[in-house]
Order: structure tokens, then sequence, then C-alpha cells
């Protein structure tokens, strides 16, 4: 085979390989992250929760992820992605079935706090290990393969979860076996990563020797190239200014998402009122959101790569998004099915951002480039702390959801025009090899 043809069949089977044991991975993870918006339709009655100790025990999930990011991060690199994605997935399998016993408010803040503490670092983790396995030409679309799993949890998982909500096991509350039932595949995915992933390269079994050789090659190539601009030390790539920078456009970006994201169920069954839904109707309503979600960031991610360009397309993706999510509010008042089409168009753009924004991070940053990712993702994951709780309290001091939703567009615009304009300050060109580059300016 001629280089051209060992470069597809290696990147084709790598992709075969890892992209749909990833994807399933962090699908599950999102699954349990988010469940607690459904959960809360009859778990907020049952135990007396107001929107804003929902929206507080919602968001403080990302004080405990926040504290254990950059330190897990450090951990992985001692530990090797293999054993610490494991450690992460069989440890937060067991919080989310504690999950099932709180009984208090502050049993509940607890108990999250502790979820976001033990998945703290998985996303850094599995970015990291993607780009030793991927030129960076092809991370956007890499990223975008696994990341799918974000809308296609909430498209499934919606449906699913309503269902679960609809089963008592053992006496429990639905929700309560919600909890157990979303908790168990991820305790058997994280037995099966210690025997399905390899913590390098030099370890694969599953490539021919040709294909070996060549991925080896271009991947040093690629990162001798990249350290000739700057090797970054794990330190270096926390007082980084473009890790910064993202990191507070990324903060912004996650207060809106998630402050959408946690009470979408909620917001819609309100919105939704004058159709009767019931709660299996409301699941397949939002589930198909997120259904226009992945199209939306599938093509997104793909025409990042084919262009070569990051932040515009980030940019554009959560301008869009928090237009939407203003004139939502205007349009609910004489037309709920106009407002659903927008609320659409706006959790699109928030999903349509996310993989021309993480294949930033791999086209500068190099050696402990993890803790570089650890850090954006940690700070920019405070905001799913603030939004739930912002959009909780407001909700609880006005009445409704429509000042709630004018602050999360505001943050959406504002981390958008982050991401799009002042990274480009920093000037960095990283030119990757003669046909392509993947630029920051």
């Amino acid at each position: 085979m001629d280089v051209k043809q060992i470069e597809a069949s290696t990147v084709r089977k790598v992709t075969l390989r890892l992209i749909p044991f990833l994807f399933i991975c962090f699908a599950i993870s999102i699954m349990d992250r988010v469940n607690i918006g459904f959960a809360a339709l009859t778990m907020n009655a049952d135990l007396g929760f107001s929107s804003a100790v929902y929206g507080f025990g919602a968001g403080i999930f990302f004080i405990g992820y926040f504290i254990f990011e950059v330190p897990g991060s450090a951990m992985m690199t001692k530990w090797g992605a293999r054993k610490w994605i494991a450690r992460i997935m069989i440890s937060w399998a067991f919080i989310a079935a504690i999950m099932s016993l709180i009984k208090t408010p502050m049993q509940f803040y607890i108990v999250r706090f502790l979820l976001g503490a033990m998945e703290a670092s998985f996303y850094p983790c599995m970015v990291w290990y993607l780009s030793n396995f991927y030129q960076s030409k092809n991370h956007a679309k890499a990223i975008a393969g696994f990341m799918l799993a974000i809308p296609t949890a909430n498209a499934i998982g919606s449906p699913i979860a309503t269902v679960l909500l609809g089963i008592n096991i053992f006496g429990l509350a639905g929700w309560q076996s919600l909890f157990i039932l979303e908790g168990v595949p991820c305790l058997i995915l994280g037995i099966v990563c210690l025997f399905y992933l390899d913590d390098k390269i030099e370890n694969v079994k599953w490539l021919t020797k040709e294909e070996l050789a060549w991925l080896i090659d271009v991947t040093t190539k690629e990162k001798l190239q990249k350290e000739k601009a700057k090797r970054y030390t794990f330190i270096d790539a926390l007082k980084d200014r473009d890790v910064l920078v993202m990191s507070l456009g990324y903060f912004c970006w996650m207060t809106g998402y998630y402050g959408i994201n946690m009470f979408l169920p909620t917001i819609t069954k309100g919105m939704s009122a004058s159709f009767k839904l019931s709660t299996m109707g409301l699941g397949w309503l939002v589930g198909a959101m997120y259904l226009c979600a992945m199209i939306v960031m599938y093509l997104v991610g793909n025409h990042s790569d084919k262009t070569n360009e990051r932040r515009f397309h980030v940019l554009g993706c959560l301008v869009i998004s928090a237009i939407a999510m203003a004139v939502s509010i205007y349009v609910a008042k004489f037309s709920v099915i106009g407002a659903f089409l927008l609320l659409t168009i706006s959790v699109c753009g928030a999903f349509g951002s996310y993989s021309p924004f993480w294949a930033i991070p791999p086209s500068f940053l190099t050696g402990a480039a993890a803790g570089g990712i650890a850090l954006i993702n940690s700070i920019g994951n405070l905001g799913g702390f603030f939004g739930p709780y912002i959009v909780g309290y407001i909700k609880d001091m006005t009445g409704s959801f429509n000042a709630s939703m004018i602050f999360l567009a505001v943050v959406l615009a504002l981390g958008g025009i982050i991401i799009g304009f002042l990274i480009k300050a920093s000037g960095k060109v990283v030119v990757l090899d003669k046909e392509r580059r993947n630029t920051l300016i």
C-alpha cells in the first residue's frame, strides 16, 4: 500500500476502535449528569425542594468538578488514561446510585458535589487521549464524533428517563429508580475500559506493522513541529494566555448551556401546558430538540475541519443560540410551536460550538497538554453551577423563566464574543504540515 492508503486505513481503524467506545462512555456520563432534570419533575415535589434549592443542588456538581479537575488530570498523566478513565466511571456509578437515598437539601448538595468530584477530569482525559491518536487536521472531526454523545445522550436519555420515572423497584419512587438504573451501565463500562483501551500508541495490537509505524511517525513529527513553537509543561499550560481566555469564554457559554439544560424539561413542561403532554410525551419532545442538535453538531464540526476555521464557528453558533433564546420569550406569547422551534435552534447553537472549540487547545498545547485542557474545562464548567442556580433563583423571585432566559441569552452571546475575538490577540500560528495548518489568529 502507498502512504495515502496506509493513512486512510489507519485513520479508519483508529476511528472505529476508539470513537464508538468513547462515544458510549461519554453518553452514559452525560445521561447520569443531566437525568436530574427529569428526576426534578417528581423529586422536587416529593422532597419539597424549591427551584432555588434544586438549581443550587444541580449546579454544585460543578464545584466538585472544578476543584478536582486539574488534580485529576495530573493524576491521569501518572496513572495513564486507561486506568484513570476506568476509575472515574466505576466511582461515579456508585455515587450516582446513592442519589436515590437523598431526603434533605443538604444530602442533595453533598451527593451532587461528590458526583462532580468523581467525574472530574473525565472529559479532558478523553480529549487528550484522542489527540495522541489523531493529527491536528482531523481533531475537530474526531472530537465531534464522540461529542455527538452529548446531544445523543439527551435525545435518547430524555424518553428513557421518563420511562424509568414510571418504574418503582423495591418500593422506591420513580426518580429513585432512575438514579439506580442509570448508574449500572457506568459500572460495566468502567470495567470494560480496563481491557479495551491502550495507554500508548506503541501498545496497540489492532493495527498492522505498517499502520502502526505510520501513526507513530506522523504523530511524533507533528508533536515536534508544535514544540518548535513552544513546549508546554503542565504549569505552562495553566498559565497560558489563550488557555485563560478560552476558560473565560467557556465559563460564559457553560453558564448559559447548563442554565437551559438543567431546566429544559421544566421550561418545556410549562410552555406545553396547553397541549396537556404526558411526561412521556414531554420526554420525546425534549429528545427531538437534542436530536436536531446532534445533526447540527456533526455538520458544524465537519465544516470547521473543511474550512480549517474554529473561532468564528463558535462565535456564530453561540450568537444564534442567544438570539433564538431571547426571541422565544416574545414568540411564546402567541405561538407555543414557534417558541419550541426557537428553543430548538438555541439548543442546536449551544451544542454546535463544541467540536470547533475543543479542536483549538490541542493545536497549540504540547507536552502535558491535559493541564490546559483541564483548566479550560474546570473553569468553564463552573458555569454549570452558576447557570442553574441563577435560573432557579430568578424563577423563584419573578415567578417565570422569562428573566432567566434573557440572562442566559446574554452570557451565551458574551461567551461567543470572547472566544471569537479575544483569542486572536495572542497571535499564535502553528504550522502542522505542508498541506494544512491550524491557526489561532
